[in-house]
């Protein structure tokens, strides 16, 4: 109990499962009271030790992520939120400032790597709910066979091998802001019961008696057109114009060139301060390059072009590296492989083992495996 005080002093939001062998009821309620996360009374099932440090895992991945976001948002209103003098960021960012105040749910679309994410925090940073909660579920990377544990947590004793009651990330937001990233990745089961908490403003955990009442402002973001998906029957009507209250469209790169050059600079700035502020000079061909180029990945691709040139890419490598030299895609791609087979050798091919240890979703493991043509059968072949 002094270790879990003095953990919980360094950082509140790591995870503690304390396991004893001398538990009683009081001392379980008072140390989940005091924070901690889970507490196993021995002898105990390992799976059950397992499926309880996964969890806690996911819960601080979502904690780190939370801060990672909170950061970008403080570095962008350092530098300029949503940084672009284009007729449609003038629009974006007045329009923010109008719907942060008004303080209703809020339907966010745009193309990957344009920034929808950043536009549903500053919602949040500029309305009444600032200090209140800013809660972000990537609905994409949520497996289905969890995604209603997430998202409406559970009643004690009503989950297999968990006698707990757990909050979920609806709960957790009340008071707060509630970022329902990729929604139009969400299950259609999932979308039904999430229906009820938008209509009723309450949320119902799995096994509990009663719903209960959350406050929270719901902000969703769709990587393509939500009503598009709604015609061809991938997502609800219903919910969709439920979350339709009012409809922010952020523009792609390719719709505000102006918007590029300064982008740019900011994103060399940040690469320069992170490598140690080396030397950087801007070449013909990246000129070209920005000129010309669609950036079909956004602004997330403009930044890793910039941290590349800054990195000391040659100007041939914007176009077609030699074959005896890797561009940095494809040193990444090497070193994410070696990793990846790395840890399912010592898995024995086992996902659900690798995937804390890599600490990334279970969605993203299957993109890259898929990308970088590893399968993980083959280490459970070997094993």
């Amino acid at each position: 109990m002094q270790l879990l005080e003095r953990v919980r002093t360094i950082d509140p939001d790591v995870p503690v499962i304390l396991i004893t062998g001398h538990a009683d009821v009081p001392m379980a309620v008072g140390a989940l009271r005091d924070g901690a996360f889970d507490f196993l009374t021995k002898p105990f099932a390992a799976d059950h030790l397992v499926a309880a440090t996964g969890k806690a895992l996911e819960k601080r991945l979502l904690v780190l992520d939370n801060r990672r976001l909170r950061a970008a948002a403080v570095a962008a209103d350092a530098a300029g939120p949503l940084i672009g003098d284009s007729a449609a960021m003038v629009q974006l960012r007045e329009t923010i400032r109008q719907l942060a105040r008004a303080d209703i749910d809020v339907l966010v679309e745009g193309e990957t790597g344009t920034g929808k994410e950043l536009v549903a925090l500053l919602l949040h940073r500029s309305g009444p709910r600032r200090a209140r909660p800013f809660i972000a579920v990537n609905c994409g990377a949520l497996p289905e066979a969890l995604a209603e544990i997430e998202l409406f947590g559970h009643a004690a004793d009503s989950v297999p091998q968990t006698r707990l009651a757990r909050a979920g990330q609806i709960e957790a937001s009340s008071g707060g802001t509630l970022l329902l990233d990729e929604i139009d990745s969400m299950a259609p089961a999932v979308q039904a019961k999430l229906l009820r908490v938008l209509e009723e403003r309450e949320v119902q955990p799995i096994g509990a008696a009663r719903p209960r009442a959350v406050d929270l402002r719901v902000i969703a973001t769709s990587k393509g057109d939500l009503g598009r998906a709604v015609t061809e029957g991938r997502f609800r009507a219903d919910l969709f114009y439920r979350l339709n209250v009012v409809r922010l469209r952020v523009p792609p790169l390719r719709e505000r060139p102006e918007d590029v050059a300064p982008l740019f600079a900011t994103f060399v700035e940040e690469a320069k301060a992170q490598m140690g502020d080396v030397e950087f000079a801007l070449t013909d061909s990246m000129r070209r390059h920005l000129r010309s180029h669609p950036w079909p990945g956004n602004i997330r691709e403009l930044r890793n072009f910039a941290f590349q040139a800054v990195l000391g890419m040659s100007d041939e490598a914007v176009a077609s590296p030699p074959a005896d030299r890797q561009t940095l895609p494809q040193r990444v791609s090497q070193f994410e492989a070696g990793a990846i087979e790395e840890i399912l050798r010592a898995t024995r091919g086992s996902v659900t083992a690798a995937l804390p240890i890599l600490g990334i979703p279970r969605k993203t493991f299957y993109d890259k495996v898929a990308r970088l043509g590893i399968n993980p059968a083959d280490f459970r072949r070997k094993g």
